[in-house]
């Protein structure tokens, strides 16, 4: 058997628990036709580049499939003719990728670098704080630059 990669993005309408159960459909497809299912990852709700059939947002997922070419075409079959998948990529792969994918990857990370509630860059607070460096100084109006008259010399358009 080959194994593959797929990544499907579902409607932004349905929930995030119906979504779920589109992959586990897809998946009990994949099994049924004598393949397995290496891993299964939800990458949630994403914004799209671009709009696709009036959605802004999808939700992601990615299958690692162990499986024949007839199981995986099964698959793509039933993911055109569901109307909540709104694309679908699968590609055959040498091997699979171990642990999380690139995507939950970068995701923790993310998680790991905190959120705006009151760091160092926060960017609550009224105009003008500026958070642990304090307020802004301000200049006497002697040392404020003075506005510049026109000179004599200048010419004025006729």
């Amino acid at each position: 058997m080959a194994l593959y990669e797929c990544v499907l993005m579902a409607r932004q309408d349905i929930s995030s628990s119906q979504a779920e159960s589109l992959v586990d459909q897809f998946s009990e497809i994949i099994e049924a036709n004598g393949g397995k299912v290496a891993k299964k990852e939800m990458w949630g709700l994403r914004t799209l580049a671009y709009r696709i059939k009036k959605n802004r947002k999808a939700h992601y997922a990615l299958l690692n499939l162990d499986a024949p070419s007839q199981a995986v075409a099964e698959m793509e079959r039933n993911m055109r003719l569901n109307e909540d998948v709104i694309r679908y990529l699968t590609l055959r792969v040498e091997e699979h990728e171990e642990g999380p994918s690139i995507v939950l990857q970068a995701r923790e990370r993310r998680d790991d670098r905190g959120g705006r509630d009151g760091g160092r860059f926060s960017r609550g607070g009224p105009r003008g704080d500026r958070g642990d460096r304090g307020p802004r100084p301000e200049k006497p109006a002697s040392e404020a630059p003075a506005l510049e008259s026109k000179s004599e010399n200048q010419e004025t358009p006729a």
